[in-house]
């Protein structure tokens, strides 16, 4: 297994992680935490999917949840300062 599979992998098992914590009620989707972890995963599987076996459908999708995830990171941020 390439250091690119790895990554990834790691990627999916920390977003399922933070899904199904967020789905049984114990992460709140969100919090930073919630964000973070979703950010990290995305990126994970989007370096994966870039420097190993290119998907368009796959790095679409991850680069979305990078977006979503870094925009409510963001609007945490600007929350806190104003």
């Amino acid at each position: 297994m390439s250091w690119q599979d790895a990554g990834g992998l790691v990627g999916v098992l920390i977003i399922l992680i933070a899904y199904a914590g967020a789905a049984l009620g114990r992460l709140d989707p969100k919090r930073a935490l919630s964000l973070w972890v979703n950010f990290v995963g995305a990126g994970l599987i989007l370096v994966s999917l870039l420097t190993a076996s290119f998907n368009l459908s796959a790095t679409a999708m991850e680069a979305a949840w990078a977006v979503v995830s870094l925009g409510g990171l963001i609007r945490l941020a600007l929350k806190r300062r104003g």
